[in-house]
């Protein structure tokens, strides 16, 4: 794992120790050459590490992989990066990709933030997906949340023209502050209707944050942007 050359001050994550399984482990050893990715000084050739060159999808903080391992799977014709920081969830992907022999992903273990602004080139990526990230629901941690204005203009910098920005959480004061911030970025274009939320997408899988706030009564409010 790579460090920035100007470390972030303050992280929208905490490094949760987590139970990391006995399978999981061993995954995190051996499958990692095959499917994880070294980050180094210089950019990420995308095209030597997949092996061809395809339409790129990157999933932000894709916890267990559930929706990451749906989507590639369907769309055996593009390449998928997921980005996570808590080794569990890695582990357990790990594990899926080699079960169902999915060769179209690969894994980064590091900060999302630095992964965009120092190991991915400008328009790299056809489409990014946050989905649920901690709302960090307290005020004062209000300025842990990855949707800020610099990290808006990072995704705009890293989407191709064309590419598509789709965001989803159960918290509303978040997903009207996400609303707000991407909606300022004059190069990402809010494709719904009255430049508001979209209708859930039929393709993304269910996850467990999802499947835990429908339990506790809480609506999902999804984004879509597209980059001008």
């Amino acid at each position: 794992m790579s460090g920035s050359d100007h470390p972030r001050a303050v992280r929208s994550f905490v490094t949760r120790g987590g139970r990391v399984t006995s399978a999981q482990e061993r995954a995190l050893k051996e499958l990692w050459p095959k499917y994880g990715i070294e980050l180094g000084a210089a950019l990420l050739d995308l095209d030597a590490l997949f092996g061809r060159r395809a339409a790129r999808v990157a999933e932000i903080g894709f916890g267990n992989g559930e929706n990451l391992l749906t989507l590639a799977a369907s769309r055996p014709t593009e390449d998928f990066l997921g980005i996570e920081v808590h080794r569990p969830g890695v582990g357990r992907l790990l594990l899926q990709l080699e079960e169902r022999g999915l060769g179209n992903v690969r894994v980064i273990c590091h900060d999302a933030v630095e992964v965009l602004e120092h190991h991915l080139g400008a328009s790299s990526l056809d489409e990014i997906l946050i989905l649920f990230p901690d709302p960090w629901p307290k005020k004062r941690h209000h300025k842990r949340r990855l949707l800020q204005p610099q990290f808006t203009a990072l995704i705009a910098e890293r989407l191709r023209h064309g590419g598509t920005l789709r965001l989803a959480t159960d918290w509303e004061p978040y997903a009207t502050q996400m609303l707000a911030t991407i909606s300022a970025e004059p190069r990402l274009r809010n494709v719904a209707a009255e430049r508001g939320f979209v209708p859930r997408p039929a393709e993304r899988c269910p996850t467990r944050f999802e499947r835990r706030g429908e339990r506790l009564g809480h609506q999902v409010w999804d984004l879509e942007f597209r980059r001008v």
